[in-house]
């Protein structure tokens, strides 16, 4: 079980996306930054999601995006030219009682360059290291990523992500026949807020995934729509709105 309190709420990139302002505080914090994490282990949560890709001079960072924001993209850049918080400092850096959902950003030269180099050779050696202190997850749109994780950082969860309206049809099978422990579903594809006559319904789905021995992550509610997705079984949420989720769900 990886998700032990039900719904787990996980902060997204931290205490959410962009730059946040968390109440109390005197100013924002920037997301995929350790303030931003640390913001939502004050909140209340004991999950926290972070971004990972990698820079060309195999170095991973915190990014979303595969461009810095002056446009530049990171495979062509050193790291210490793109100014982004290093994964094993923020490791360092954030308490080891905090779990980390990895979402690794492969890129587009994974596909060309040598083994050695691609994004889940370099973060490999991370996780088995990490593993040792830490709970945590990885999660990816790739799930070539994933199928060679499971072989190099044996006993760290993976989870498949799926795209903003991948209809559970195919997220849950997908997942389950790839071996992942987790369905990792954007909001849009549960038909809640577009609805899909074609879907079955959201509480099924979910059962389903947890008989195919699935958890469940939905990504990312609203506040108002939270309380929904707790009561469809929903084993863990990824969300922007920190206090907002907590407040509806608790």
């Amino acid at each position: 079980m990886i998700f032990e309190n039900t719904p787990t709420v996980i902060g997204h990139r931290g205490f959410g996306s962009g730059e946040v302002t968390p109440p109390g505080a005197a100013g924002a914090v920037a997301e995929n930054t350790l303030p931003s994490m640390l913001a939502a282990v004050e909140a209340g949560l004991s999950w926290i999601e972070i971004d990972v890709t990698r820079t060309a001079d195999d170095v991973l960072v915190l990014r979303h995006d595969p461009t810095t924001v002056e446009g530049d993209h990171l495979v062509d850049l050193p790291a210490t030219a793109s100014g982004l918080p290093l994964l094993t400092e923020i490791f360092d850096a954030l308490p080891a009682d905090v779990a980390v959902d990895v979402d690794v950003k492969t890129v587009l030269e994974d596909a060309l360059d040598e083994p050695s180099r691609r994004t889940g050779a370099l973060l490999a050696p991370v996780l088995r290291r990490e593993a040792e202190r830490r709970r945590l997850l990885v999660t990816s749109f790739d799930p070539s990523l994933l199928m060679f994780l499971r072989e190099e950082a044996p006993g760290v969860p993976l989870g498949l992500l799926t795209w903003l309206r991948f209809p559970l049809w195919h997220a849950v099978p997908a997942a389950a026949g790839l071996g992942m422990d987790v369905v990792a579903v954007h909001t849009g594809s549960c038909g809640i807020e577009h609805p899909d006559t074609r879907l079955r319904p959201l509480e099924h789905c979910v059962e389903i995934a947890h008989k195919a021995g699935l958890e469940a992550i939905a990504w990312c509610p609203s506040a108002e729509a939270a309380p929904t997705y707790a009561e469809a079984g929903f084993d863990a949420m990824v969300v922007n709105d920190v206090p907002g989720v907590l407040a509806a769900v608790r």
